[in-house]
């Protein structure tokens, strides 16, 4: 019995171990919310979901959508923020437009809050599904160029998404996912993307409350018309400022290695 024991105990020890295989729920778990996001923003398209996001539909419903937030505040605001929320996590057009209907429906305090709740949470919600679905497997694959970038915007992570949320010039959907992809830790992209995101919303907010005159007297409202080379140079001095504790964080690790 002790020889055959022995011998079973070396076959086992030498014997190839077989690779293990994600189980399915493994799988699910990781690519599930990509699957359903994707056939989110697929049918939205195929809906034409994005063309109610215009100046044109809130014009059109406007005494409807005052009365829907005067016979419910806060059932109007948690509607509103949820579909805020849907639309930044489909990556569908209409931000600005949204955020001047808060501003129009709500009051320029109240809008400006809920547009940065709504598109914080649908922000969030991009960035956990790109980073448990893609994030890991692109970062082990990535080459040394690449893994020392990422270490180099995960250093600053805070002061960079402050930039890239301020400055109008990038799509909201790419700065989205690009922090999911570099390792950037949650709470890290959501406070800068919650703060990040105020003066811009502040700003449409502040013009969709004029809303109703521009509608009395039967103009026409364009975000291209809210961006204002003031504006744009006011937003770009503020992503200017967050950069600077990188740049004086750079220059001291300069010197103290000289």
């Amino acid at each position: 019995m002790t020889v055959m024991q022995n011998i079973d105990d070396d076959t086992s020890a030498t014997a190839p171990k077989t690779p293990k295989t994600p189980a399915p729920r493994g799988y699910l778990r990781r690519f599930g919310p990509l699957v359903a996001l994707a056939a989110i923003v697929a049918g939205a398209f195929a809906l034409g979901l994005d063309d109610y996001v215009s100046f044109e539909t809130l014009r059109a419903n406007s005494e409807r959508l005052q009365s829907f937030v005067a016979d419910g505040f806060v059932i109007a605001a948690l509607a509103y923020m949820a579909v805020y929320a849907v639309v930044v996590a489909a990556s569908l057009p209409g931000g600005a437009v949204l955020t001047m209907t808060g501003g129009f429906l709500f009051g320029v305090a109240f809008g400006t809050a809920f547009a940065v709740i709504g598109a914080t949470i649908g922000a969030t919600g991009v960035f956990l599904i790109a980073r448990t679905a893609l994030g890991d497997a692109l970062r082990e694959k990535a080459g040394g160029a690449v893994a020392r970038m990422a270490e180099g915007f995960r250093k600053d992570a805070f002061n960079y998404l402050l930039f890239l949320r301020l400055v109008p010039a990038f799509p909201f959907f790419v700065v989205n996912l690009a922090p999911a992809f570099l390792g950037v830790k949650l709470s890290t992209y959501v406070v800068a993307t919650l703060i990040g995101i105020i003066p811009g919303a502040f700003v449409f907010a502040s013009v969709g409350a004029g809303f109703e005159s521009v509608i009395a007297q039967g103009g026409e409202l364009s975000a291209r018309g809210v961006l204002t080379p003031e504006v744009i140079t006011a937003l770009v001095g503020l992503a200017v400022l967050a950069l600077i504790p990188v740049v004086v964080r750079r220059v001291r690790e300069g010197k103290a290695r000289g």
